[in-house]
């Protein structure tokens, strides 16, 4: 179950990079780099 979550969590923040080209803001890069962080994590433990 953490590898589903963390693979559905690393997606998300793959979603999020491509609409931070069409809209910037700083908080949309922080919520990708707290999904991708925690996607790895959940992912390879």
């Amino acid at each position: 179950m953490k590898r589903l979550t963390g693979f559905i969590l690393f997606w998300i923040a793959i979603g999020m990079t491509i609409m931070l080209f069409l809209r910037n803001g700083f908080l949309a890069l922080c919520i990708i780099l707290l999904c991708l962080i925690l996607g790895y994590h959940l992912f390879c433990d």
